[in-house]
């Protein structure tokens, strides 16, 4: 019996990280799709940038109910309609495009395909498969290999723009997503185990109850509170460091090979987070995470602005960048445990994607009216340093529950 539980945990790795894999390469190439798109279906820079906004802001609404669908009924069905969704909001973008397609489709339904797809989803799965004391590191493990999509993904979809247009590459992305989605098979067996509330010491809390605990809990709140910078750094620069780079007289092909290079550190980067989470308490690592990222973008805005700057700034994001989530639902599965570890994470990411959709959303809008990404690049410095003060006062000693009868 102990030899086949590896091998479950490690095909629940494996089958959820390339699920990942696509669907982040999906979510990271809408930097790439965002310039020659907006000429292409003849919308403003604005408007497609609120619709990529739009859909971070609906991957955060919808990744607690995901979450707490994945914790009733399991990940499988969960992940498969999500793939669904993402699909049909790709397609419906590219083959009819106008204002109401790219808000439908790429505001809406993409944003519920990625919360059923995603980390919310995919690392509950994981977190469950594994034990206690590896859960961190297995999650950063899964995130690694998860990253893998952004270096292959997004280099890929710059070819397709380049040789076919944007609808195309689109239309392409959209049956990518398809075909990975019976992947999430490989979640069956976490699925049963999770959803038949096996006895333990401590009673399983209902969804009310996970919720009013979580809500007193000063750690818990302060922790969400701190997600919100991630999803604000994050999102801005997937968006619009390509874009900032032409404005720097750069070539567009840096901003393609910067988000590649970005995608591959964040492999190395999500691993090695999950291992520091397993040697150092998780908030602390949170909190110097938030520090570097402030001064690595505080040094990209006053350094000259080189291939070989810009490269390395994403190298330096990638390593500190998806690395917080295998962090922040660990620590969350550390507090309140595995029960409802879905809805948990999924509200605390909700605050993650009001982040991303103000970094979205107001680095075009900000553009359009200065003619500069430098202001919201020192705002984004700064919030990195006010992360870092919520995540260290945060106490992760498991919570107190009422004993079994």
């Amino acid at each position: 019996m102990t030899s086949r539980v590896p091998r479950r945990l490690y095909l629940t790795i494996v089958a959820g990280a390339l699920i990942m894999s696509v669907a982040m390469g999906i979510r990271q190439s809408f930097g790439l799709v965002l310039g020659p798109g907006a000429v292409e279906w003849g919308l403003s820079l604005s408007t497609l940038a609120l619709a990529i906004a739009l859909h971070n802001l609906v991957w955060g609404l919808a990744q607690p109910v995901a979450g707490a669908m994945a914790d009733r009924y399991g990940a499988t069905p969960v992940v498969l309609v999500g793939a669904i969704a993402l699909a049909a909001g790709l397609a419906l973008t590219a083959l009819l495009p106008g204002l109401w397609a790219a808000m439908l489709g790429t505001g809406v339904l993409v944003g519920i395909g990625l919360s059923c797809t995603t980390f919310g989803t995919v690392l509950t799965a994981v977190g469950r498969a594994a034990s206690p004391e590896r859960r961190t590191a297995m999650m950063g493990l899964a995130s690694a290999i998860g990253s893998i999509g952004s270096a292959t993904v997004v280099p890929l979809s710059q070819f397709m723009i380049e040789a076919d247009g944007v609808a195309t590459a689109v239309t392409n992305l959209a049956m990518a997503m398809l075909v990975a989605a019976p992947l999430a098979f490989a979640f069956l067996a976490t699925d049963r185990e999770a959803t038949q509330a096996p006895a333990t010491l401590t009673r399983q809390l209902s969804l009310g109850e996970a919720l009013k605990e979580a809500a007193g809990h000063r750690g818990y709140i302060l922790l969400t509170l701190g997600f919100f910078t991630c999803g604000f750094q994050l999102a801005f620069f997937a968006v619009h460091f390509p874009s900032y780079l032409v404005t720097c007289h750069l070539p567009v092909s840096v901003g393609a090979a910067a988000l590649a290079v970005y995608g591959a550190s964040n492999t190395f980067g999500s691993w090695f987070c999950g291992q520091l989470g397993t040697w150092y308490r998780p908030q602390y690592v949170l909190a110097w995470i938030y520090i570097v990222r402030g001064l690595a973008i505080v040094a990209l805005v006053f350094l000259p602005k080189t291939e070989l700057v810009a490269l390395g700034f994403a190298g330096v994001l990638g390593l500190l960048g998806l690395g917080t989530v295998p962090l922040t639902s660990g620590l969350i599965a550390r507090i309140f445990g595995t029960g409802n570890l879905g809805m948990l994470f999924g509200l605390c990411f909700l605050n993650h994607q009001i982040g991303s959709f103000m970094g979205a959303w107001a680095g075009g809008w900000l553009f359009e009216r200065t003619g500069s990404f430098d202001p919201i690049w020192l705002a984004t410095a700064a919030a990195g340093g006010i992360a870092a003060l919520l995540h260290f006062p945060i106490r992760d000693e498991p919570v107190a529950r009422p004993a079994l009868a």
